[in-house]
């Protein structure tokens, strides 16, 4: 959703954004997260009580608000 956002921007096809470039980060560690989760399920299939989420996503959260709110402000 973050890079199909990105790419309509820096193709022009949404208007009046100052900073298009700060959608990629997110789209970037969404991905990474992704590849993460992947890796614990490989690796760890039996772990269903992870700590680790508890940090990850409040701050893919905090990250893709703070995205939206500066790529958006005029």
């Amino acid at each position: 959703m973050h890079l199909a956002l990105w790419a309509a921007v820096r193709g022009g096809r949404i208007p009046a954004v100052r900073h298009p470039h700060v959608l990629f980060v997110p789209a970037l560690v969404w991905l990474a997260y992704a590849a993460w989760e992947w890796l614990v399920l490989v690796k760890s299939p039996e772990a269903n009580i992870r700590v680790d989420c508890l940090i990850i996503w409040p701050l893919l959260a905090l990250l893709t608000l703070w995205a939206a709110v500066r790529a958006f402000r005029s």
